[in-house]
């Protein structure tokens, strides 16, 4: 969480939380573009971290290590970046007995048997974006749901709406494969009961953090 520090308060809003999230999101995308673009240069590992401004590494001591400790640090995969508040689960409670977690994670296995049942969307655009966002939406409302520090509220509503987004995409991507007929109108119905449940629920359960952020710490 390097060039940021937490307020007087100690607690970002999920503003703050978006803005880091996003920070991280173009590190990763450029050291992953900068690994492709020189995979086999003898000197990739000084070039990257020049180009990504990782200094300590320049001296090529311990690269494999740092390197995987940096990019966790500046992935927001470390183990402090992927805790998140849940005053609405008991400490202990796993993120995959949530029931909205467990939604999201259905409407995958769905997607799956769908593949499954016709191989010729596994190459379909709009069958990808689908599959690839929904997955998406379970991944970050696992980050979400993950632990239960009530002192970042702010980041999980930060990656519930991550998923929200991810979830749109879907939506759209389950339209356009109707309009394209690569699916039938029983399988769309289906499809759509299950996005909008989930959308739902992600819309529902920020509302009530949102309701807890103004409780603890009003509304700055």
């Amino acid at each position: 969480m390097a060039g940021y520090e937490h307020g007087s308060d100690g607690a970002w809003d999920e503003y703050e939380w978006e803005r880091f999230l996003q920070q991280q999101d173009h590190k990763t995308e450029k050291y992953m573009e900068l690994l492709e673009k020189y995979l086999d240069d003898p000197q990739r590992d000084q070039i990257i971290a020049r180009e990504m401004g990782w200094s300590q590494l320049l001296d090529g001591k311990g690269w494999s290590d740092e390197v995987d400790a940096l990019l966790a640090e500046e992935s927001g995969a470390s183990e402090d970046e992927a805790q998140s508040s849940s005053q609405f689960t008991s400490p202990g409670d796993n993120f995959e007995d949530h029931s909205l977690y467990r939604a999201a994670f259905s409407l995958t296995i769905w997607i799956d048997q769908l593949f499954d049942s016709d191989a010729s969307l596994q190459s379909e655009p709009s069958a990808v974006k689908l599959a690839t966002h929904s997955a998406l939406a379970s991944a970050k409302l696992a980050a979400a749901l993950s632990d239960d520090d009530v002192d970042e509220i702010g980041m999980t509503i930060a990656y519930l709406k991550r998923a929200l987004k991810a979830i749109t995409v879907s939506m759209d991507a389950a339209g356009s494969l109707q309009a394209e007929k690569r699916i039938t109108g029983a399988q769309h119905s289906a499809l759509q009961q299950r996005l909008f449940q989930v959308r739902d629920g992600i819309i529902t359960l920020m509302g009530e953090y949102r309701g807890e952020w103004r409780r603890r710490f009003g509304s700055r």
